[in-house]
């Protein structure tokens, strides 16, 4: 695997772990605020924390003299594009985690991994046979690791589950922008745009307020700062040098990583069928990212040896 895909897969695996104790965060976050509150002010404060570090990135560029061209109409578009699709997949998500677990929701929400390659057939994209077996290790191992209940889909899974159509498309999306302009500026746009569309059903259907806001400091921080403004650019980022199939299975490790902050943050003990499902996850990526070339390369390998 070369350097830039490991550098790759490490911001995306990042990423997977800010986002999979978020669902902490967000679970809690609903004791104080509405879920478009939630989402309104996370997303302003991702938006403000990336300001400072775009002035830094472009000052260190200025001073080694390198000149980055900007695509601004790419980057507009693309910022637009991914706050709408942000917006939608938060706001669904945020508002089913109020009706379901967060186990669950964590597993709907990963299912993301089948939808993006079936999207991405539609748009032309050849996947690999050991893409697909690793997408079937993953939807096994998830089902394993966060469906316990026998019970079938509630109101909240269905919320959840529309959430993961979205944030297949916001994959697709930031796949399609992200190589043509600056991930961080991008990132910066998308978040105020999310921000700007959740705070219109905040001021129409929730009660927001400042006391409720402060209660849920923590929470929100947490969502603001890590999980947009760290997490969501280093998917930006990440995505540059990774396909976005592969991407969407190593970001689904956020399922494994919400489990394990329950039990490191709420004490939960994981059980057996839970640490089942966490090792065909990990085999799931693993398998994900070992391309074809390596596998024949080791066929011929094993053929001259005999």
């Amino acid at each position: 695997m070369k350097m830039q895909q490991r550098k790759s897969s490490g911001m995306l695996a990042l990423a997977a772990l800010i986002w999979g104790a978020a669902f902490v965060a967000q679970s809690v976050g609903m004791d104080y605020v509405g879920p478009f509150t939630f989402n309104t002010v996370r997303n302003f404060i991702g938006a403000l924390v990336l300001l400072p570090c775009i002035l830094l990135f472009d000052r260190r560029r200025a001073n080694a003299g390198q000149v980055q061209p900007q695509n601004r109409k790419a980057l507009i578009v693309g910022g637009i594009c991914c706050g709408i699709a942000l917006a939608l997949g938060s706001s669904l998500q945020q508002i089913g985690i109020q009706y379901t677990t967060v186990g669950k929701a964590g597993f709907i929400t990963a299912l993301y991994i089948v939808i993006v390659p079936l999207l991405g057939i539609f748009l032309h994209k050849k996947i690999g046979l050991l893409v697909w077996i690793a997408v079937a290790l993953a939807v096994g191992g998830m089902y394993l690791l966060c469906i316990t209940e026998t019970s079938g889909m509630s109101k909240g899974d269905l919320f959840v589950l529309a959430g993961s159509f979205a944030f297949s498309l916001h994959i697709l999306v930031i796949d399609y922008f992200s190589p043509l302009v600056d991930g961080v500026r991008l990132s910066c746009i998308q978040f105020f745009i999310c921000g700007i569309l959740c705070s219109a059903p905040m001021f129409l259907l929730e009660q927001p307020s400042t006391y409720a806001i402060f209660s849920a400091w923590a929470p929100i921080l947490y969502a603001g700062v890590l999980s947009c403004g760290v997490a969501y650019t280093l998917q930006v980022i990440g995505q540059k040098g990774c396909d976005p199939t592969v991407a969407s299975l190593i970001l689904s490790l956020e399922s494994v990583f919400s489990v394990l902050a329950g039990w490191l943050l709420l004490h939960q003990v994981l059980s057996f069928r839970e640490v089942a499902g966490c090792i065909l996850v990990f085999a799931a990526i693993i398998l994900a990212q070992i391309s074809p070339e390596f596998i024949r390369s080791l066929y011929h390998g094993k053929k001259q040896s005999l």
